[in-house]
Parts: structure tokens; sequence; C-alpha cells
């Protein structure tokens, strides 16, 4: 029995849109700002350490930089990157006690959308 591949056409092959339906898509979409955020945000998802430090920070907790370490089995100066990082883009905050540094969630709904795509995935 032959098994042959059919190749599947997945483009248009002409060129038409539905004008009134992309102008209202158009019209509903967020402003430039938003989506620039939204775009941080899951590029801050698309890293498995620090989908870590937001699940590990998601309800409230304020972990110093030797924990987050610790939790993600990394060197301090790749925990402190990542935090760096995150700090940078406004999603984080930080104190300092002494020698040590602490950080927190600065935005709540970033460990909201975590913790959705989690349960959808569980």
């Amino acid at each position: 029995m032959s098994m042959t591949k059919t190749k599947v056409n997945d483009t248009c092959q002409v060129r038409c849109f539905n004008a009134d339906l992309v102008t209202q898509i158009r019209e509903t979409l967020p402003e430039k700002n938003i989506l620039e955020e939204a775009s941080i945000i899951f590029g801050i998802l698309a890293d498995r350490s620090r989908i870590k430090i937001i699940y590990a920070l998601r309800n409230g907790e304020e972990l110093c930089v030797c924990d987050i370490a610790s939790m993600l089995n990394v060197t301090i100066a790749t925990a402190s990157h990542h935090l760096r990082k995150m700090r940078d883009l406004k999603l984080l905050k930080y104190r300092n006690d002494g020698k040590l540094a602490y950080y927190s969630l600065k935005k709540r709904h970033i460990a909201d959308i975590l913790s959705y795509s989690l349960k959808e995935l569980i």
C-alpha cells in the first residue's frame, strides 16, 4: 500500500478579506503600550527559571536572593540576573535589609496569568 502525502495548502489562494470584520477587530485592539506590556510579561514567562520565581512569589511571599538561588539550584549571580531583569521591567520590587536583598511581586496579575496557565495544563 503506497502512502503518499497530499500537500495541504493552508494559505488563501486569492487575496480577499472581510473589511468590516477587520475594521472592527482593529478598533478593539489594545493600545500599543498595553500590547508592549503584554509582550514583556509573556517574554518573562517564556523562561523556566523566571516562571519558578513568579510561582515562588505568587502568594505575596518575599524571598531573598539566596532563597531564590537555592530554590532554582543556581548560583546567586544567576538568580540575581533573573531578578534584576524582572525588577528592571517593573514586575518585581525589592528591599535591602542589611546585606540581604528581598524580592516580591510588584504586579499581582502576573501570578494570576501563571496560575491560570498552569491550572489549564495540569
